[in-house]
């Protein structure tokens, strides 16, 4: 169904350094489900984008993120890439972008390492995740419950381990962002 995300509005919070395919793919899976989607960066103009360890292509920015406002969104994609979170999860306004939306139920899918940006988040607590093995301690570290999966949702919050998972990833994604808020987890 082609209109699943219709008139939902969805952010894509990233920086130089992303998994360009964790954060192309699921654009377009959205943006085909019918939703407005906004890639949103400390950076303005355009992040560069990485196929692995190689450069990618240059992706354009929606929107910088000091003037984004995590209320006139619906959702949040939080693609990989290593030094795309690594960056990220050093920046306060980011983590307060992103603890915004886990504190208001609002759907998160996360890809890779995307779940190091909820670990800053303090949004992974009691939930159950999947994400690029070498996270798997850090997630329980924090209070997750990791599980080797290629995708995993637990009350809107949709986790993925690799680009092999991207099919997954997306059409599960795009089923939570379609259902909208969910109960925060549990204090």
């Amino acid at each position: 169904m082609a209109n699943e995300l219709s008139g939902r509005k969805v952010a894509v919070l990233a920086t130089d350094g992303v998994e360009q395919v964790e954060l192309t793919q699921p654009v377009e899976a959205l943006r085909q489900a019918g939703a407005e989607v906004h890639v949103v960066s400390p950076k303005e103009g355009e992040i560069q984008g990485f196929n692995h360890h190689d450069r990618g292509d240059r992706i354009a920015v929606d929107v910088a993120l000091k003037e984004a406002d995590p209320g006139s969104y619906d959702a949040l994609l939080l693609p990989g890439g290593v030094i795309n979170p690594d960056q990220l999860r050093l920046l306060p306004e980011a983590i307060g972008f992103v603890r915004a939306f886990a504190e208001s139920g609002k759907p998160i899918a996360a890809i890779c390492h995307g779940p190091w940006m909820l670990i800053e988040a303090d949004a992974v607590k009691e939930r159950r995740m999947t994400s690029w093995p070498s996270l798997q301690k850090d997630l329980r570290n924090a209070g997750a419950e990791w599980v080797d999966a290629p995708v995993v949702t637990d009350r809107g919050l949709v986790t993925s381990r690799e680009p092999d998972d991207i099919p997954d990833f997306c059409r599960k994604m795009i089923e939570e962002f379609a259902e909208g808020r969910h109960q925060r987890a549990a204090e």
